[in-house]
């Protein structure tokens, strides 16, 4: 008995019906990319390891997809290390290629190698699938979309200001009102761990906090102990679980927290900067809000952090997140290019729209109109008429075998197709078609013209 098929968890097959919404959700998205000024580009499914590893912290570093070596990957390493049975050590040996776990280090690779071909300031996005081996859950996949645009050679705040606005233009396309765009920034998160003494820390602080809406506030305290975070430097961040009110009230009691820590300080101007900014243009349908814990848990932000959370309402994870990243290409060996870039969660997207039914009918790309097949003449007949609907834009087929006429009518119906054409030896004589409307079931005998007039 053959073995019933499978796929991966964590991996999806899509459906045309799925297919044609995602492709909805990316249209809207690489259109308001393109309004925005930014160019597209591709890079490879898998990068060298070295290329990937150190640049997500330890966390992201497990998550990576290694792929082993060609042949015999197992022959260069020595029985000494294989006996030790240590993942780590054995892991650089047999495999010297992963999946790409995001599109922002590929894209800072990609600058660095073509640094003498891009002109900067660099305005790029991309939309290709990434790689997690992240638990499996809902919103959560191994193989997903991203749908990214990032600016380099720029350090200029107005890049912080367009992107809260391109956020707030992406959404308001989709008709999906009511997002919120949390803004943070890095320094505010260095001067936290400086006020408290704990500055080499840092990395341990903010991957801690990152996990607020996760846990809790008594599981980021306990998750800071375990890491070696002092009991008393905790009870000195405090108030910072107290935070509340408008951006203006929060700033305001940043300024309190922070007022010995000079970077932290720079942090608020700059969040102020982009405050300021977005006062002057209002936002269509977004809200931007400050929310000072929020560390998206990865090393290379220096900057402005975002997290784009659905309407309140939809219990989904966030759907978009980026900043700002002065010197993620210095890993690379180009110094001195300030970075900054935003992503689009493309399936967290679609489940959002989906649950809160978004999507119009018009996003299906169907057949428009099928043609029964009675025999050779009329499929002939059939197909020149098709002909002439395809080169004027209109989706058409003929049903490739003169089944009967029963069978191809619940073809055309079970694929919602609107409407079927039927010419026989009296259509075909009067060079005419009957054309009929599947939902309402009226029908009518018109030229080839008349049809092509009457689907555009």
């Amino acid at each position: 008995m053959a073995q019933k098929p499978s796929i991966p968890k964590g991996t999806r097959d899509f459906s045309p019906e799925e297919v044609n919404r995602r492709n909805y959700i990316i249209s809207t998205i690489k259109k308001q990319f393109q309004h925005f000024g930014f160019q597209p580009i591709e890079t490879p499914s898998f990068e060298n390891s070295s290329t990937l590893m150190g640049k997500y912290g330890e966390e992201g570093d497990r998550l990576i997809f290694k792929i082993l070596n060609s042949g015999d990957f197992l022959s260069k390493v020595k029985d000494d290390l294989y006996a030790e049975k240590d993942s780590l050590k054995i892991t650089s040996k047999i495999s010297e290629k992963a999946l790409r776990y995001d599109l922002t280090v590929p894209f800072a690779r990609y600058v660095v190698q073509h640094q003498n071909e891009v002109e900067f300031p660099f305005k790029r996005y991309q939309i290709q699938p990434v790689w997690r081996a992240d638990r499996p859950q809902k919103g959560r996949f191994r193989e997903f979309y991203q749908c990214d645009a990032d600016v380099v050679g720029s350090d200029s705040l107005w890049q912080e200001v367009e992107f809260v606005q391109l956020y707030d233009s992406v959404f308001t396309s989709l008709k999906l009102n009511g997002v919120t765009i949390k803004l943070n920034n890095r320094k505010i998160l260095s001067g936290f761990a400086e006020v408290i003494g704990e500055s080499d820390k840092l990395i341990d602080f903010t991957v801690a906090l990152d996990k607020l809406d996760k846990i809790g506030k008594d599981g980021v305290i306990k998750e800071m102990k375990e890491k070696g975070i002092a009991e008393e430097a905790i009870e000195k961040i405090d108030p910072i679980f107290e935070l509340n009110g408008d951006f203006s009230a929060k700033i305001n009691g940043l300024k309190s927290i922070l007022s010995t820590s000079e970077i932290g300080k720079k942090g608020i101007e700059e969040l102020e900067f982009i405050q300021r900014a977005i006062a002057e243009m209002p936002l269509k349908t977004a809200t931007l809000d400050l929310d000072v814990t929020l560390a998206r848990g990865l090393n290379y932000y220096t900057g402005a952090i975002f997290e784009i959370s659905a309407p309140e309402g939809v219990k989904m994870g966030s759907i978009g997140g980026g900043g700002r990243y002065d010197d993620l290409t210095g890993i690379f060996g180009l110094k001195n290019m300030s970075g900054i870039g935003i992503s689009f969660g493309l399936d967290r997207i679609y489940l959002v729209l989906e649950e809160l039914d978004l999507f119009p009918e018009a996003v299906e790309e169907n057949t428009k109109i099928i043609f029964i097949n009675f025999g050779e003449k009329e499929a002939l007949y059939a197909m020149k008429a098709v002909r002439a609907l395809r080169d004027a834009g209109i989706n058409a087929e003929v049903y490739p075998d003169s089944a009967k006429m029963k069978k191809q009518m619940t073809h055309a119906n079970r694929r919602n197709i609107p409407f079927v054409v039927l010419a026989g030896t009296q259509e075909m004589e009067a060079e005419q078609y009957t054309i009929k409307h599947m939902a309402s079931g009226e029908q009518e005998t018109i030229s080839l013209d008349k049809i092509i007039e009457k689907l555009r």
